[in-house]
């Protein structure tokens, strides 16, 4: 079990990082990286899909089925491996240290940073809605980024203490949702039918590819394990706790868009929460949403800027990134350089506004990642059997390996569904794998080793 009190430094009088976050804490950081600006439009983009009420309702229920599986997974992935970075440790340890670097890789290049700017941007577009300044969209995404990248340089507390209060106040944004929905008239029968008929099977297995991203994120908080005062005991039990909150959130937001506005409505809007406030409350209503998604966004941004920045750590770490990244503050012992550097990097694909193109680049490849991740615990259960290792009291995956075998299925699945739909863009996300595979052998060091990641006193 990890000490709650280690040295400020290691034997080489390095510092180290400081173990400053509880299960408050994690619960925070794995919400925060799910509920993002989407689940405010998804509803209408779900509807769409099936064009039935019963099975949009049956979609967000079985992708937050599959979500807590993810998030057992990753339970007892965290328990098992309380390493720093999280899920690139686990793919380092299950694999070789080149599937962890390629998906760091990815991560920083794309995936992460992509995200960022993305959100930077619908940000800098509710400011400008809501105080009609004249500041340009993209240079307000900048700011933005550079002013949760200072806060989080100053100590992985300051950041979660600004994470932690993003989330409270994005949850009241979805209470205030379902409050004004739950207290407003009932759509009329007639709505609730669609002018197409229902997409059986097929609507429903193609309307899982928004629902299980909207579902996505949770995993990033395993990136702040090593910060964690017990890492097997706090991000277990915030893995979980966050993950069902969150569930049963998105199941009411849906309903809620359903019950106010009807199916026929709902599969005609791109704006759901804001038909159902300014429908109750006016322009007011649709001010008060729209400031709760702007700062759904900064919460999104604040807990990307908290936790990726380890990944890239631990790599360096490894020896297999620049070794500057791997270096922490003396005094607040968090990454500066690597904050920095995903700051920077999301700065300036905002500035260029082509965050949305490079984001489909990745797509398939993010969930392909994810996929591999939970195969990994598939990989330690194996190797604990051969090993005979019993007795360990640590969380595990109920119905393993079956549970474990349907998340890894529907995580591929997703990456085969946009591989279908998206040839080109997974064909330049393969590039930029390969392109990755280059660079690895370039850091590679004849004395890399698995697990050389200089982890907190303790584990």
């Amino acid at each position: 079990m990890t000490s709650l009190t280690e040295p400020e430094k290691t034997d080489l009088g390095e510092p180290t990082l400081a173990r400053r976050l509880g299960v408050f804490d994690a619960t925070m950081i794995v919400m925060g990286g799910i509920i993002g600006g989407g689940i405010f439009r998804n509803p209408s983009e779900v509807a769409r899909r099936v064009h039935s009420s019963d099975l949009a309702l049956w979609a967000w229920a079985i992708g937050g089925g599959i979500a807590l599986i993810g998030a057992f997974v990753y339970a007892e992935l965290a328990a098992l491996r309380p390493r720093v970075g999280g899920q690139y440790a686990y793919l380092r340890d299950a694999y070789r240290p080149m599937v962890a670097f390629l998906y760091g890789w990815t991560l920083l290049l794309v995936v992460q940073t992509g995200g960022m700017a993305a959100a930077a941007i619908i940000f800098g577009e509710y400011f400008q809605r809501l105080t009609g300044w004249g500041i340009p969209t993209q240079v307000l995404a900048a700011s933005t980024l550079a002013i949760l990248a200072i806060i989080n340089c100053i100590g992985v507390k300051a950041g979660a203490n600004v994470q932690s209060a993003l989330m409270i106040t994005k949850l009241a944004a979805i209470v205030m949702l379902i409050v004004v929905g739950l207290m407003s008239p009932a759509a009329s029968p007639q709505t609730m039918i669609s002018a197409e008929p229902s997409a059986g099977f097929v609507g429903l297995a193609t309307a899982m590819v928004p629902v299980l991203f909207a579902y996505g994120g949770w995993q990033t908080a395993s990136f702040v394990s090593g910060e964690m005062r017990d890492s097997r005991r706090d991000l277990p039990r915030g893995l979980l706790i966050g993950v069902v909150g969150v569930i049963v959130l998105y199941l009411t937001v849906s309903w809620v868009c359903l019950r106010v506005l009807g199916l026929s409505a709902l599969e005609q809007t791109q704006t759901p929460a804001s038909d159902v406030m300014s429908g109750a409350l006016g322009e007011r209503g649709a001010r008060l949403i729209a400031l709760g998604i702007a700062v759904s966004t900064v919460g999104f941004l604040s807990q990307s800027m908290l936790t990726a920045p380890r990944v890239y750590y631990a790599m360096a770490r490894d020896g297999v990134f620049f070794s500057a990244v791997g270096k922490l503050d003396a005094r607040s012992r968090v990454p500066v350089v690597a904050i920095a550097l995903q700051g920077v990097w999301a700065a300036v694909i905002a500035l260029t506004g082509r965050f949305d193109q490079i984001l489909n680049y990745v797509e398939a490849i993010d969930v392909l990642f994810f996929g591999l991740t939970g195969a990994s615990l598939l990989i330690f259960r194996a190797r604990e059997r051969r090993e005979g290792v019993t007795g360990d009291d640590r969380i595990r995956v109920p119905g393993h390996p079956v549970t474990t075998i349907v998340f890894v299925a529907a995580c591929w699945a997703v990456s085969l569904t946009t591989i279908i739909h998206r040839p080109l863009s997974a064909g330049v996300g393969l590039l930029i794998l390969l392109v990755g595979a280059v660079v690895f052998q370039f850091w590679k060091r004849s004395d890399l080793t698995v697990g050389r990641t200089v982890e907190p006193s303790g584990n």
